[in-house]
Order: structure tokens, then C-alpha cells, then sequence
């Protein structure tokens, strides 16, 4: 073998080395930021302050109930439920949520969101209608990092309590235990990346 082609095998060589190191620190600040965002996943409900209103963002019955018992705790003027879909009724969300007398006169149903992103804006023109300043945020636990991030970035003036609700079928304590549960939290991380990303950009 000549010295230039020693040269550039070398060359190659150093090249792949480089790509294999970048490619690890990637990998390695990749996991450790998977593991901030779950350790900042909320286990248990915290203390709630009441606020102007009440939004949940659909998904579940869980998060349904949750919110409508909110409601009827007074602990909002009003309830927000955003993302739902355009054939679904008031009265059919009443009953899957169980919702008591303050469900009929202020729960208010919004049909445009087909995403977090969506839900963000379908509520910041709920709040501009209301004139609110701080709201109470009902979505299952794993998703309200990327929730409150959407809505901080819709309405940076506003007010956030985050109501954080377990998913069924997912056990985020022991996460590592579960494929299910670590595949799921995989997807969101990736997605709250991308929703930092996004606010970035925006900013």
C-alpha cells in the first residue's frame, strides 16, 4: 500500500471513530434526558389552588371524570373539554364522565383540536372569550410535560395548574419493568421534544 492510500485509510479510519463517538454522546444525552423526563413525571396529584377555569384535554374517561369532579368542586368557572370529536354529544360526555349539575351549565365542548398543538390554540381562544388569566390542566400524566409546554407557548400571560391523572395500562413508577409502559413514554418523549423544538422556533 502506497502512503496515500495509507493516508487516506487513516484518515477513514479517524472518520469512523469520530462518527461512532458523536453518535454515543448523542445516544447517552438522549437517555439521560428520557430519564429527567420521566423522573419529572408527576406520581400523585399535587396540591390545586382553584383557578379561572378548568380545561381537560380528551383521551379518556379518567381524565373526563377527573375534570367534571373539579368542576363540581367549583374549583373553575368553567370546564374546557378540547379535542372532541365533532359526533360525539354533551349529554354522551356527561355520562362517560360522570358529571353533575355544573356540567350542564359550564362545560363547554370544543371540536377544532385534533392534537396537543391543537388543543392549545382551541384553548387559548376559549380563554380570550372568558378573559381568563390562570387555568387548571387535566391530561394523563406522561403527557403534561408536552401539554403545559403547548400551552405555555399559546398563552405565556396565563396561569398553569397541572392536574395530572395515571393512565390505565401504564405503570410509569417501574417503567423499566414493562414494555408497554417503556414504549409508550418513548413515544411521548419524542414527541416533547419536538414540541420544544417547535417552541423554539416559534420564539
Amino acid at each position: 500500500m502506497g502512503d496515500s492510500a495509507r493516508l487516506r485509510s487513516l484518515g477513514l479510519a479517524k472518520d469512523l471513530l469520530m462518527l461512532r463517538v458523536g453518535v454515543a454522546i448523542l445516544a447517552v444525552i438522549y437517555f439521560a434526558g428520557f430519564l429527567l423526563f420521566v423522573n419529572a413525571i408527576e406520581r400523585a396529584t399535587p396540591p390545586l389552588n382553584p383557578a379561572d377555569g378548568i380545561v381537560v384535554l380528551t383521551g379518556g374517561p379518567l381524565r373526563l371524570e377527573a375534570a367534571a369532579a373539579l368542576l363540581e368542586m367549583k374549583l373553575g368557572k368553567r370546564l374546557l373539554i378540547t379535542g372532541v370529536a365533532r359526533s360525539t354529544t354533551k349529554t354522551q360526555l356527561k355520562l362517560l364522565a360522570h358529571g353533575g349539575p355544573r356540567f350542564d351549565c359550564c362545560a363547554d365542548l370544543g371540536f377544532s383540536a385534533t392534537s396537543t398543538h391543537g388543543n392549545a390554540k382551541e384553548t387559548a381562544e376559549w380563554v380570550r372569550k372568558n378573559d381568563y388569566s390562570s387555568l387548571i390542566i387535566v391530561t394523563t400524566n406522561y403527557h403534561m410535560p408536552r401539554s403545559l409546554n403547548e400551552f405555555s407557548t399559546a398563552m405565556p400571560h396565563v396561569d398553569f395548574e397541572p392536574w395530572p391523572v395515571a393512565a390505565q395500562g401504564t405503570d410509569v413508577p417501574h417503567w423499566w419493568r414493562n414494555p408497554h409502559t417503556f414504549f409508550v413514554l418513548q413515544g411521548e418523549y419524542l414527541k416533547y421534544l419536538v414540541s420544544l423544538a417547535r417552541s423554539l422556533v416559534r420564539s
